[in-house]
């Protein structure tokens, strides 16, 4: 019964927006162009859905945080309004806490903790964090909010059931581009969920960052960490967005701050290839001596040295203006759609470039207007947006963000390539960049590319080179011309029934035959004009690999 209610009560909260961004982008069963909306129309729609979302609960607000960089799914102002979206829900009661605990552990509270105090110091959609004391220091205790394992799966299950008729119905861009996303989003909760996959993350970040430098991880309690309870050191410290009395006073030194602040996270992007997935001011603090505290680490990105290589390669191509460079990047990353024309990514990588462009004409470009502009490129064309992208993205928008906050003509522009610059020689040498590196790549590339044409030469001259068509494209082809006749076959038996009806009217006189007759007539003559070609295919093809009894738990 509660299965049923929720699915009712998503689906019938959800539907009205999903319908209005299908007619947006031309995807619903109705003739003619889509309504022209004002910027005010989609700014009521946006907070609308943001106040649907938040409503939803624990899991739709999580998945709304991934949507607010996913620039090729939702355009502005939706990504400014989802984004504002946070864990807003209150605590749980002790008692059911406790019994988690308890389960946990194997044992009573009091039995492994000399104290444990009972209000949380932090509330959020997946868990509650409490402060206690064990074995003599002070310890901050993470506990899954019970219950939200059941919650979230049962959401996940309704989602999918809705993407897989979505991926029946509508074939586009945007609806697989969702259903990636919650795939990925997927994932990722289930290891959220699952707490010693933040212990690891914490004992690997460990090992990049020493208790003795500028950054501090918390230590691992490993005799009492389980799947849903995590022991961890106690680190106190101000938040982020709470500094600017130590700044007034002169106990932090902001410009400091905020190049340490970014060299740790372009560090961990391009050199370890290891990077805090979760980036927002409540999950940073600053200690008494300057040491930065990274918190909550149960969404990290592994990002492989192929596409740390792939980034700087596009990024190089398109800081020196390198057209066929930059397009050859945005293959390598796995940015170009399947439906997306060569000469569309021609645009949209000139467009990128003019962005740039007019960024390194500016001094006081701000990042977080370049990031709104390359978004609302993507989702124009459209393009894909590796998630590697997406939590660069989503970092630099971060770190301008606290250092607009104290200093409002912060440069953070000017401020990552000066950090870029003294990292210079440790990405180029994690990517494969050094000068002797590259040299040997760039001779046996060239020894490749000799041997290729000499190749072809040769068979140029035997005669032998031919020119062939994927199998894939001629059956684009061929699928193409069946369904047109499917289509041409349809409006015949639409017409034939209509004549049919004619003559036997004739005969009989029955106006509930001429009636019936023209109807079916009518409505299959309507739906050849109305109904989508890929419908007139097996439409249960295009939503293969998601299944509506699917389980993912």
């Amino acid at each position: 019964m509660r299965r049923s209610i929720r699915t009712v009560s998503v689906i019938y909260r959800l539907t009205p927006f999903v319908l209005a961004f299908l007619r947006d982008r031309r995807r619903f069963l109705l003739l003619g162009r889509p309504p022209a909306r004002s910027l005010e129309h989609h700014e009521r729609r946006a907070r609308r859905l943001t106040r649907v979302l938040g409503d939803l609960g624990p899991t739709f607000i999580k998945l709304a945080q991934l949507f607010s960089s996913r620039a090729d799914i939702l355009p502005e102002p939706y990504l400014a309004h989802i984004g504002t979206l946070q864990d807003q829900v209150p605590p749980d009661p002790w008692e059911s806490v406790a019994e988690v605990l308890e389960k946990e552990l194997g044992q009573p509270v009091e039995d492994v903790f000399e104290e444990f105090q009972k209000e949380p110091l932090a509330v959020a959609s997946l868990g509650q964090v409490y402060r206690a004391r064990f074995k003599g220091e002070d310890v901050a205790v993470k506990v899954l909010r019970p219950g939200v394992e059941e919650a979230v799966a049962l959401d996940l299950e309704i989602s999918f059931r809705v993407l897989y008729w979505l991926n029946v119905l509508f074939r586009n861009h945007h609806v697989r581009a969702l259903t990636n996303l919650v795939r990925e989003f997927s994932v990722r909760v289930r290891e959220e969920m699952d707490f010693r996959h933040e212990s690891e993350n914490m004992k690997v970040f460990r090992t990049y960052f020493p208790d003795e430098g500028r950054v501090r991880i918390p230590r691992v309690w490993d005799e009492h960490t389980r799947r849903r309870v995590l022991v961890m050191e106690f680190c106190s410290g101000t938040k982020i967005d709470r500094l600017q009395g130590r700044f007034d006073s002169g106990e932090l030194d902001f410009t400091d701050l905020m190049e340490t602040l970014t060299g740790l996270y372009l560090r961990t992007m391009m050199v370890d290839g290891f990077l805090h997935a979760d980036p927002h001011p409540g999950n940073l603090l600053v200690q008494e001596d300057g040491r930065i505290v990274l918190l909550d680490w149960g969404m990290m990105l592994r990002v492989p040295k192929w596409t740390r290589e792939s980034i700087l390669s596009l990024a190089l191509a398109v800081e020196k203006e390198n057209l066929d460079g930059a397009i050859n990047g945005m293959y390598q990353l796995g940015m170009i759609s399947p439906e997306v024309s060569r000469g569309e990514v021609h645009e949209a990588a000139i467009e990128i470039m003019r962005i740039m462009e007019r960024a390194r004409g500016s001094s006081r470009e701000r990042i977080q207007k370049i990031v709104e502009q390359i978004f609302d490129t993507f989702f124009t064309f459209p393009l894909l947006l590796p998630q590697e992208l997406v939590y660069f993205f989503r970092t630099s928008v971060l770190l301008e963000g606290i250092g607009y906050r104290y200093d409002p003509s912060f440069d953070g522009l000017g401020l990552v390539r000066r950090v870029i610059g003294e990292f210079r020689s440790d990405i180029q040498k994690t990517t494969g960049r050094e000068p002797g590196t590259l040299a040997r790549d760039l001779l046996t590339e060239a020894q490749n590319t000799l041997s290729s044409i000499r190749d072809l030469l040769l068979r140029a001259q035997r005669e032998e080179l031919r020119v062939r068509m994927h199998p894939r494209d001629v059956q684009g082809q061929e699928r193409i011309l069946h369904l047109q006749a499917r289509r041409v076959l349809l409006s015949i038996f639409s017409t034939g029934t209509a004549v049919i009806t004619a003559v036997m009217f004739i005969a009989v006189r029955n106006y509930w035959l001429l009636a019936v007759g023209f109807g079916a007539s009518l409505f299959m003559f309507t739906l050849v004009f109305l109904i989508p070609t890929h419908l007139l295919e097996n439409p249960l093809r295009h939503a293969r690999g998601i299944r509506p009894d699917d389980r993912y738990y």
